[in-house]
């Protein structure tokens, strides 16, 4: 049975700290070679500019190295299940938005609020498995798994530069493949079953969607595609009908259309 329907993957502590600051690494390298007339450039992401999707970086990397939670508040609110996380994220979207235009206005020096998010994170996070729980809006999460939501907010929004910008950012293949698979497993948790099986190699195959279960042989529903596409399904960024028009989607079976579940996050 896919982890997502029985119980949550593990994660390599290590490692995905290890990802995700390469993963910031590289969006740095980039944003410092952009001229003001490339920041100023228009996004994917509503009216954000370059600049403030660069700065909302920042602020979700560093959101990693917060101090945690010393006590628990007088009406604590349920910690978000890392599988759960992907589905909260758009209630919290005009607060993120606020905090990043004025993050982007106030330090104008991108690269040295690169420098300073990437030092407080070397000193804060261990490379070892650390269960502090750090605030977030949902609830307090470990940081075991917190760590793994930031590697999904850096790998989309490095799409969303290359997107922006044309930089062709590399990504970090832990990274990618963390984002994929919470991703994927978010989409079983979100409709459990076993009728439809959803690949994107080399990471992630989970089974979806109630329904005649697959149990030997090849499945009667299956979807494919690769990583980068399944993220920007996951997430908004291209739309199901769209993705299979250009054949970056395989689906066959009555059941293996998954236009109705997603986005997972916005």
């Amino acid at each position: 049975m896919p982890p997502s329907q029985k119980r949550a993957r593990r994660y390599d502590p290590a490692r995905t700290r290890d990802a995700v600051l390469a993963q910031f690494g590289h969006v740095r390298e980039a944003v410092r070679t952009l001229t003001p007339e490339q920041l100023a450039l228009p996004t994917r992401l509503g009216d954000w500019t370059v600049r403030e999707l660069a700065a909302h970086v920042v602020l979700a990397f560093s959101q990693a190295a917060r101090e945690p939670e010393r006590s628990a508040p007088a009406a604590p609110k349920p910690a978000p299940t890392l599988l759960a996380w992907p589905l909260t994220t758009a209630g919290h979207a005009e607060r993120i938005a606020a905090g990043t235009r004025a993050l982007a206005a106030e330090h104008p020096d991108l690269d040295a609020l690169f420098g300073e998010a990437a030092g407080r994170f070397e000193e804060r996070v261990p490379r070892t498995g650390d269960e502090r729980l750090l605030p977030t809006p949902a609830g307090a999460m470990r940081l075991t798994d917190f760590l793994v939501t930031r590697a999904v907010e850096l790998v989309v929004h490095t799409d969303d530069l290359n997107a922006a910008t044309g930089l062709g950012i590399p990504y970090d293949r832990q990274a990618l493949a963390a984002c994929t698979r919470l991703l994927a497993d978010a989409l079983a948790e979100k409709a459990p079953g076993g009728s439809v099986e959803v690949r994107v190699p080399p990471f992630a195959v989970v089974q979806c969607v109630q329904g005649p279960k697959h149990t030997r042989g090849t499945p009667p529903n299956v979807v494919e595609t690769d990583p980068l596409t399944w993220i920007r399904l996951a997430t908004g960024r291209t739309e199901w009908a769209h993705a299979l028009d250009e054949a970056r989607v395989a689906a066959s079976g009555e059941r293996a259309d998954l236009s109705a579940l997603l986005p997972l996050m916005r």
